[in-house]
């Protein structure tokens, strides 16, 4: 599978990544279970790890880790990332009052330490900022991300579900470049395409990833966009052969931003086949036949 190197650093993810904050919710949590899913990722060259220090209550990354260290998988086979600055109100933090966001460099340092020890590695290779912290100290906050650039313990740095003005206040106090911001990106959920944000990330070099690509499943319901992108689908998948889901992947993919979709899934049969969405070919008609679908009207 195709890598796409992120902004102006030397880090590669892979064209599709595995996004791991439903792991902790299978039925099965056994390490062998975890590695199968891992094993049938790396298969398909799907080498990126989609993490965050709050997924599945702060046990993901342990778990991941575990089976990462007990299976036959090796750490230079894969792209680890994950995230910080969420801090949820849970029993393993019983005296917080609120769930709020943390950018200070202790809050962040700690964070990837943590992370560190949970995936059972020496390095990320991409730290993002999981959501703008309204109360950030955009000096304080770009000199700990630089730092842990200069240090090793991450390869690169971004940011997810920033505006643009927030990432570039970020970056201005920062000698690092942000590689990567992370947002909500779907057939169902399109304003990244016309609010600006995806055309400024172009601008300022930052590779964009798309997190719940499926819309979370509601592609699939019965709501009126999603019967009348049902006939599409219907229609592409014919000539295709595909199934609707890597279609709806595949319009991500077709994109000339390279957009690297964020799928999770925890049923294998799923896993084992989401690199088919690579080879969908979609033409510029096609790809704009799903957004009127999506959008019930045709574009102005």
């Amino acid at each position: 599978m195709q890598k796409v190197q992120i902004g102006s650093t030397q880090v590669q993810l892979s064209r599709l990544v595995y996004g791991v904050w439903r792991l902790a919710d299978d039925s099965d949590v056994t390490l062998s279970h975890v590695n199968k899913k891992i094993d049938l990722c790396l298969e398909q060259g799907i080498s990126t790890f989609d993490h965050a220090d709050i997924y599945g209550d702060y046990e993901c990354e342990q778990l991941f880790g575990r089976a990462l260290a007990t299976g036959g998988a090796r750490r230079e086979q894969m792209q680890l990332v994950s995230k910080c600055d969420i801090a949820l109100l849970s029993e393993k933090f019983p005296n917080r009052r609120v769930k709020f966001y943390d950018t200070s460099p202790t809050y962040i340092t700690q964070s990837v330490e943590q992370s560190l020890r949970n995936l059972h590695t020496d390095y990320l290779d991409l730290l993002l900022i999981h959501r703008p912290d309204p109360f950030m100290d955009a000096a304080q906050t770009g000199a700990a991300l630089d730092a842990l650039v200069d240090s090793g313990k991450v390869r690169a740095v971004g940011v997810s579900n920033f505006n643009v003005w927030d990432w570039r206040l970020l970056q201005a106090n920062m000698r690092h470049q942000l590689a990567v911001n992370q947002v909500e990106m779907s057939l169902l959920k399109q304003d990244a395409f016309i609010d600006g944000t995806l055309s400024a990330m172009q601008i300022d070099g930052l590779t964009p990833m798309a997190w719940s690509p499926l819309g979370g499943g509601a592609l699939f319901g019965d709501t009126p966009a999603a019967q009348r992108l049902r006939d599409v689908f219907h229609k592409i998948s014919a000539i295709t052969g595909v199934t609707d889901d890597h279609i709806a992947l595949a319009w991500l993919l077709a994109h000339p931003a390279n957009i690297l979709p964020v799928v999770g899934t925890n049923n294998l049969e799923r896993i084992q086949k989401l690199s088919q969405a690579v080879s969908v070919h979609m033409e510029r008609e096609t790809w704009f036949e799903l957004w009127t679908a999506a959008n019930g009207q045709e574009v102005p």
